[in-house]
């Protein structure tokens, strides 16, 4: 018995699916509705929740293997404790549901936003950590702080391993998350950045986790990044598998901060969360490249799925799922 949190999310939807065109047998908690993806039927669906005891006791009964992929993913500071209370605690609990049980492994999904994005003049490498100086994202540090959650559960006797991916590419839900980069290429958004930024298939993200947790590797956490690229280079491949018009307007940095601070004063008087932070305009600015040698090394024959295909099958799937011409 498989158990998959986050099973709602782009990163669980695929990995359950993936397990389960695999045979295997899966269960998954669920908040509110039963999420409604290709296999979802197959699953064990328990109604409950990462910062729910009791919840999380009764779906890891009789379960030998946990993927812990939920987490809140917002960059606005109105969110900032409720992400932080979610993403910490709920992994805590997690954690503490695996000892309980004597779970075999732990899988975990963090971020590369957990080692500290914003770096100029070295790539980003699984030796680095949060730090305020290093990164502006209260997201990253939550990310962080789950991970010292997991490590904690290491040293006392559980064998965990954690992945952290780049920005995820693949069909989801494109009203949120890092699937909101296709919507915006599809609506022709006409603004892009000199920005780079590593991006991966969130398939591969999946293969890796699998990966991990057949292996003998526990202990050691590994960057998923199937390629480093401007962010306009993307939205590029995207526009055009889109047929639709590649962006053309550069926004400077002078312009971003700008637009970050409108959208604040936008925000606290419609009370919406703003289209555009002082988090996300530093990281669409930022020039960061990951070092993904590391899981390579450890998996030789593992093979990253190119950006291009990656984004033509995105694509194909996203115009089926919401009926696009």
């Amino acid at each position: 018995m498989i158990f998959v949190t986050g099973a709602s999310g782009l990163v669980g939807s695929h990995l359950i699916q993936s397990l389960i065109e695999k045979g295997m047998t899966v269960r998954a908690l669920y908040r509110q509705n039963i999420p409604n993806f290709k296999g979802a039927e197959k699953v064990s669906w328990i109604k409950g929740d990462i910062l729910d005891v009791a919840s999380l006791q009764e779906a890891m009964q009789g379960v030998s293997q946990v993927y812990h992929c939920a987490a809140i993913v917002s960059f606005s500071p109105k969110q900032a404790a409720t992400m932080l209370h979610a993403n910490v605690e709920g992994t805590a609990n997690v954690v503490n549901a695996c000892l309980h049980y004597q779970i075999q492994k732990l899988v975990y999904v963090s971020s590369v936003a957990a080692l500290g994005r914003i770096r100029q003049g070295a790539p980003v490498d699984e030796n680095m950590n949060w730090t305020p100086e290093t990164s502006n994202s209260i997201y990253g540090k939550s990310k962080f702080l789950a991970e010292m959650e997991v490590w904690r559960g290491m040293g006392e006797g559980l064998n965990v391993a954690i992945v952290n991916p780049v920005i995820i590419l693949g069909a989801g839900d494109w009203n949120k998350g890092s699937s909101e980069i296709f919507k915006s290429a599809y609506n022709e958004f006409p603004w892009y950045t000199k920005g780079v930024s590593g991006f991966v298939d969130v398939m591969d993200v999946v293969d890796a986790m699998q990966l991990l947790m057949e292996s003998d590797v526990q202990g050691q956490r590994f960057i998923i990044s199937g390629a480093n690229m401007p962010y306009q280079e993307i939205f590029t491949l995207i526009a055009k598998a889109f047929n639709k018009r590649p962006p053309s307007k550069l926004v400077t940095p002078l312009l971003a901060a700008i637009v970050w601070r409108l959208e604040a004063v936008k925000g606290f008087f419609t009370g919406n969360t703003p289209l555009l932070t002082k988090e996300t305009a530093a990281t669409a600015q930022a020039v960061v490249h990951f070092d993904n040698t590391k899981f390579l090394k450890s998996f030789p024959s593992f093979k990253y799925r190119t950006m291009e295909e990656t984004i033509n099958r995105t694509c194909a799937e996203l115009k089926e799922l919401h009926l696009l011409k």
